[in-house]
């Protein structure tokens, strides 16, 4: 007994000196809601929260986010949540989303995972923000609200108090639950990113498909067309100011005694569609070489044939006498018809993915011959090597790659080039990415690299490259030619619902991360060592971050503190 009574006095101090969870329910109600930061991945079996004030601080320009964890014990039905207001004095702002963050499955674990991997007990990770009217929440389990306000550029700044209402019913019983919280708007604009963003799309119809209630989605028919529209607006919305667009590809083609005639409608109403809805910006010119076969083979080139009733592309080697007569009429024309859009300033050419140290002979013996046929073409390229003759004009190294060879990378920004990093499946361990199974702030973090070691821009490949029938399910990937996994989110960011494109808390974090660039660089014109310094506390090295998620929120407040004065 005299164990039991000291046991229970050492419980009762520790417990006293433990942090309180966060406003108690309301007396005869269940519900909870408490306020999380959303950097932080709230999982289903989440229960215990630390107390924290519900507030955001934003520049005028960009989007103040918060999250709310709901949980109760027992179910309830219809769950709705409200922002009610959020204002200060007769000014006010309003969300552009409020969402229930849906889980997805992580079937295939990361190879080679970091040391701060996440790893829920239920398997779900949250991930796609949701936009039902209601859902049931069911008893135990936890659910995060997002709450999204975009800042309009002529914002009022100062303290906005609102108050979001979260209701239901339990046991056929109504409840309801409201929290305040805060927005800071500070008198800080950014009224446009100069960070080169862009990540590869798709308009594959069984893609589309996904987005009209399951039906595959004819090439170049009005829902085709509906679809692409719906697709660059939400790529402008989230920051993206680059699209991959191929000419190769999109054009038509004739044939007549050796010559080829051009149609070139189809790219430029592609082009023109992702101008108007603000993503370009620049253009990339989707490649026109791929590897012959496997990763080390040498790279050939797309060339059309032309038939009655169809075309095909036959890969040649750039040597080859067919594959010669192509491009020599291609590349002119399509120069020419650039410059006669007006788009010739603005277009950069990709020649071929991810050269590497085995085959960039090739790869080099192909841009030789474009820039023989258009020598101020911009080349753009993701690659592993360096070794490429100085012909690339926009380098986008993996971002390993890029900590490899950085000097280099530096050298050619140096001599006018531009030296970008890109992410896909690569690289792991404790690099920066955008992965399912990463804490969130890796993500925003992407772009506090960019500053850090002065790299104007980011590419990855997948924004919706939807896999399989479910995308809400599984969401890692098998390569089948090498067997390789393709991380968790790796080949999307975003989520199809019918005529929809739903946002993911990846998605949100990377936009709020190409702001961060601009409020740094913006700062950094007063205070460059000072600056320097933060980002440096921030990203200690390319693989090496501060995770302290209070820490960055303190960091980013006295940036906005400093632009202020």
């Amino acid at each position: 007994m005299r164990y039991l009574t000291i046991l229970g006095i050492l419980t009762a101090s520790m417990l006293a000196g433990m942090p309180r969870a966060i406003s108690q329910p309301a007396t005869g109600s269940l519900l909870e809601a408490h306020y999380v930061d959303p950097l932080e991945k709230v999982f289903r079996e989440t229960a215990f929260f630390m107390e924290r004030e519900a507030r955001a601080d934003a520049a005028r320009g960009e989007h103040a986010s918060l999250q709310f964890a709901l949980r109760c014990t027992q179910p309830v039905a219809g769950l709705k949540a409200k922002v009610d207001f959020i204002r200060m004095g007769g000014a006010s702002l309003q969300p552009d989303k409020v969402g229930f963050v849906g889980y997805v499955k992580v079937g295939r674990s990361t190879p080679r995972p970091s040391r701060d991997r996440l790893l829920p007990m239920s398997g779900l990770y949250p991930d796609p923000i949701l936009e039902p009217e209601s859902m049931d929440l069911p008893a135990f389990a936890t659910q995060p609200v997002w709450v999204s306000i975009p800042i309009p550029l002529d914002a009022k700044p100062g303290l906005y108090e609102g108050q979001i209402t979260f209701s239901g019913s339990i046991g056929g019983k109504p409840v309801t639950l409201s929290r305040p919280f805060q927005v800071q708007v500070y008198p800080v604009t950014v009224e446009k990113t100069s960070l080169w963003v862009t990540n590869w799309y798709t308009l594959a119809p069984d893609v589309l498909a996904h987005l009209n209630g399951g039906e595959p989605v004819e090439a170049y028919s009005d829902n085709y067309w509906k679809y692409a529209r719906l697709l660059a607006r939400t790529m402008a919305d989230y920051g993206q100011n680059m699209a991959i667009i191929n000419p190769l590809q999109l054009t038509q083609y004739s044939l007549e005694k050796g010559k080829y005639g051009f149609d070139f409608s189809r790219f430029d109403r592609t082009v023109q569609l992702f101008i108007d809805e603000g993503v370009v910006g620049r253009i990339e010119g989707g490649h026109i070489g791929g590897r012959a076969a496997d990763w080390a083979s040498p790279f050939v080139v797309g060339v059309p044939v032309v038939e009655k009733d169809t075309s095909y592309f036959e890969r040649l080697p750039i040597g080859d006498e067919k594959a010669q007569n192509f491009y020599k009429q291609f590349i002119p024309a399509l120069v020419q018809h650039l410059k006669d859009k007006g788009w010739y300033g603005i277009y950069t050419q990709h020649i071929a993915d991810e050269p590497i140290d085995e085959n960039f002979q090739s790869y080099i013996d192909i841009t030789q011959f474009v820039k023989s046929l258009a020598p101020d073409i911009k080349i753009i390229e993701a690659t592993h090597s360096k070794n490429l003759n100085n012909l690339v004009d926009v380098w986008v190294p993996q971002l390993n790659f890029f900590a490899d060879y950085y000097d280099f990378y530096m050298e050619r920004m140096a001599d006018g080039d531009e030296a970008w990093f890109y992410t896909c499946l690569a690289p792991q361990e404790e690099y920066a990415n955008r992965f399912i199974e990463l804490p969130l702030i890796k993500t925003r973090i992407l772009h506090w690299i960019n500053f850090r070691y002065g790299s104007p821009g980011y590419l990855h490949w997948g924004f919706n490259f939807w896999r399989g029938d479910d995308p809400f399910g599984e969401t890692t990937g098998i390569i089948t030619e090498s067997g390789n996994v393709l991380p968790a989110g790796d080949a999307w960011i975003c989520y199809p619902a019918p005529d929809k494109i739903l946002s993911s808390i990846r998605l949100e974090a990377m936009r709020d991360g190409i702001f961060d660039y601009e409020l740094l660089k913006m700062a950094a014109e007063k205070e460059p060592e000072k600056v320097k310094e933060m980002a440096r506390q921030v990203v200690y090295r390319f693989d090496l971050y501060d995770m302290n998620v209070e820490a960055f929120r303190e960091k980013r407040r006295i940036l906005l503190a400093m632009l202020s004065e």
